[in-house]
């Protein structure tokens, strides 16, 4: 991979051209970090707050950065034709090795929202030596009946797409006091996502498989996540009873659990400091970072924080080996 790819590109797959967005050039052997947002955004709209916080800029600038929106869903992106079919969601996850492979990275921690956390922890399913670690914020591990299909297509009749999705954003209480930050995102879903390419996202994440994975010991030839993962999710966010579940199939010894207090259904969004000092420690964990000075611990804004890497350009990455003690569980923060 040459020193720098910062700027935007266009990725040929198995299933068509994925939009790809990155930031900072590769730092010897750290895993890129890669992003998925959730259905009815894309990568600016779900993760530029937390990627242009300060605090996170010291971290991400020690790796490389990879933005992926899903087809047809980036700024400006044309309508597919009548009669596209778009990707199924392990499809999705499929299309992720032919971006590692252009890159040239060896391996990603991947944060994913919601939708893009599912094609994330499909994709560490499905080539698990790829994924390092992941973060999957909203994750529902459970696919949809047809009860379920019948109402998502019952609310589609009574509500406007870009309600309906917003349902899935964000918490009852936030909608319900219709917040600024509910009527921001109602006009730029509406204004900058193409409806047509979303109802075909939306429509395709309504339809997905449940994610088939068990806790180690629970059932014979069990099948779960092998990498450490920490879920993440808003008190009473639309998406809390689907995380719950998904970290009882996980397995305890390499799982952080962080429940949100007051950040509604976007902690990425609402509470992007909390996530950043909450990813620096899962790092930490990892291995890839020895130390991050707070800058909130050190008086205001002062000087700012300082990463050093635990590992050297030529070492071997230690994540591998990674194991925590107990889940660890982080609530009301």
């Amino acid at each position: 991979m040459p020193e720098c790819w910062d700027g935007e590109h266009d990725i040929e797959t198995p299933y068509g051209l994925l939009h790809v967005v990155i930031r900072g050039s590769p730092k010897g052997n750290r895993p890129a970090i890669l992003t998925y947002h959730d259905v009815g955004l894309n990568h600016k709209l779900c993760f530029n707050t937390l990627f242009n916080l300060e605090d996170m800029q010291e971290i991400t600038k020690h790796f490389v950065v990879c933005h992926v929106d899903a087809p047809g869903q980036q700024v400006g992106a044309s309508q597919f034709p009548q009669g596209y079919q778009f990707p199924s969601m392990e499809q999705l996850a499929t299309m992720l090795p032919s971006v590692v492979q252009h890159f040239g990275f060896k391996y990603v921690i991947g944060i994913g929202v919601g939708a893009g956390a599912y094609v994330l922890a499909k994709f560490a399913l499905i080539f698990p030596d790829l994924v390092e670690g992941l973060v999957l914020m909203n994750i529902d591990p459970n696919g949809k009946g047809w009860i379920d299909w019948a109402a998502t297509k019952l609310s589609g009749l009574t509500s406007t797409l870009p309600d309906t999705v917003l349902s899935h954003l964000f918490s009852q209480e936030e909608l319900v006091n219709n917040t600024e930050l509910v009527q921001s995102y109602r006009q730029q879903i509406s204004s900058v996502v193409n409806q047509a390419n979303l109802q075909l996202f939306w429509n395709m994440y309504n339809s997905r498989r449940d994610l088939d994975i068990n806790r180690p010991g629970t059932v014979p030839n069990a099948k779960t996540l092998r990498c450490p993962v920490m879920l993440v999710v808003g008190d009473n966010a639309p998406a809390e009873d689907g995380v719950v579940e998904c970290n009882s199939k996980l397995d305890p010894t390499t799982t952080t659990f962080l429940k949100m207090a007051d950040s509604g259904g976007l902690p990425q969004v609402t509470q992007p400091g909390k996530l950043t000092e909450a990813f620096k420690y899962f790092l930490q964990g990892m291995g890839y970072i020895a130390h991050l000075k707070d800058r909130r611990l050190s008086g205001g804004a002062g000087p700012s924080v300082s990463v050093h890497s635990a590992l050297s350009q030529h070492d071997p990455p230690c994540a591998l080996s990674y194991r925590v003690p107990h889940q660890r569980q982080f609530c009301g923060w």
